[in-house]
């Protein structure tokens, strides 16, 4: 019997991991939910099965991943993921990546398509946002009337300000068409007073808590569009705190639920009651410290100076009147006799600022400085006229001319340099001697 090659369990499984991987890969699955098991390192593993077949599914860190709150027991979900095999139980698993519900992809696709075109024609910007106002007398209300958000709104304003109007324009808003009367509402509600309606000065539009899909009318661009040009400020109340549509984005304030929204309109008349009580109180506390200083000061002025005779009263300022009118005329005359001295100093000079006085003054000045001028010129002319004498003498102890009177010669080579050392000088050469009268013209022998 021959031997049967065989591989091991390991190769069989790697091989079976290894064509998952390459044949199958990343790849999109729709399903339900079941068996969720929530670990404490973070890590989800589930079931994902439809009417016939179910898949192994492991969400590694599921708590940082987006779309895990949908993960739940029973949802209907697209997951994203890499089947893989997984060898030491022998089972094969999709590696989670993503998920999200149902129809979500495409509604979120055209949330994120319309909240980029609106926001770069600059709908969302902060610049063009209108303040609400700080004590509004009538509040504009656009939602379902059979909704429950209504009644919490009015139970909310009729609280906190029962004097305010409310004028409320239903709409539909829920279901197909919906956001048509949503936004035919909202123009309507900025424009009541061609209707005789009380003017709103502040609109809220929103509806209680729902579905991605429950949602959606505010997610349309006519809604979005209709809140950019309504001409009163507009707080979007749209769902619960975690819900997000393109009319919060657009409207002048967000409000987190509909009773939120009421609150941030509509001032507290406790708390208002409350500031007028406390205003009143500083405003009498100011008024009364007011009066008590005013009542310190007259009495003061009474004891003081309206308690004293006129004549005493004003016997000290006519005394200052008096010293001021002596000191006055007293720096007057002072001043006039300094002026007549300077005009009779400058009259006995006058003579001395004659121009023919200046000009001799000035000639007389030039021509003592010409003189010394001169005179500094010949001591230097002289002095420079001994030294060449003195270096003249020096230069013939020293030159050339004096060696030859005592006898001496000079010898110049035929290049007419002067020969130093008889060494240099080879048989033939041409020499020039320089005697005291004349040159004499020699060979080297």
């Amino acid at each position: 019997m021959s031997e049967v090659k065989a591989i091991s369990v390991t190769q069989l499984a790697r091989r079976i991991r290894n064509l998952l991987e390459i044949q199958v890969g990343e790849i999109w699955v729709e399903g339900e939910v079941s068996n969720v098991r929530k670990q404490s390192s973070g890590h989800w593993y589930f079931s994902l099965k439809d009417e016939s077949a179910q898949i192994s599914c492991a969400m590694f860190g599921a708590r940082r991943r987006t779309g895990n709150e949908v993960i739940e027991d029973g949802a209907k979900v697209q997951i994203f993921g890499e089947t893989s095999f997984y060898e030491a139980r022998g089972s094969t698993q999709l590696i989670v990546k993503k998920v999200q519900a149902v129809g979500q992809g495409d509604l979120q696709a055209r949330f994120e398509s319309l909240k980029k075109k609106l926001n770069q024609e600059g709908l969302f910007d902060q610049d063009r946002k209108k303040e609400l106002p700080g004590f509004p007398k009538v509040i504009g209300i656009v939602t379902s009337p059979t909704g429950a958000a209504l009644q919490d709104m009015k139970n909310v304003l009729s609280r906190r300000a029962p004097w305010l109007t409310v004028v409320f324009f239903p709409a539909s808003v829920q279901g197909k068409g919906a956001e048509q009367g949503i936004a035919r509402a909202i123009r309507r509600a900025g424009n009541t007073g061609a209707e005789g309606l009380p003017q709103p000065e502040v609109l809220i539009v929103g509806r209680g808590g729902g579905s991605l899909e429950d949602l959606w009318n505010f997610n349309e661009e006519i809604v979005a569009r209709a809140i950019a040009d309504c001409p009163i400020p507009v707080v979007s109340a749209v769902g619960h705190e975690i819900d997000f549509t393109i009319a919060d984005f657009v409207s002048d304030l967000r409000a987190p639920t509909p009773s939120a929204a009421a609150e941030l309109v509509a001032p507290d008349q406790v708390e208002l009651r409350d500031r007028l009580d406390r205003m009143g109180e500083r405003l009498t506390r100011s008024v009364e410290s007011r009066l008590d200083r005013l009542a310190d000061q007259m009495d003061f002025y009474e004891r003081g100076i309206l308690g004293q005779p006129s004549e005493r009263v004003l016997q000290s300022p006519i005394w200052h009147l008096e010293k001021s009118r002596r000191s006055f005329f007293k720096a007057a005359s002072g001043a006039l006799m300094e002026l007549e001295n300077r005009i009779v100093h400058h009259s006995a000079n006058w003579h001395r600022y004659h121009p023919r006085e200046v000009f001799r003054r000035r000639q007389d000045r030039l021509d003592a400085t010409q003189e010394a001028f001169l005179s500094a010129a010949e001591n230097a002319l002289k002095l420079y006229q001994e030294k060449v004498l003195r270096l003249k003498s020096v230069l013939h102890a020293l030159g050339p001319n004096s060696i030859l009177e005592r006898g001496f010669s000079i010898t110049f080579d035929e290049e007419g340099e002067i020969v130093k050392d008889p060494k240099k000088l080879k048989k033939g050469d041409r020499i020039e001697s320089m005697l005291r009268h004349g040159n004499l013209s020699s060979r080297v022998e």
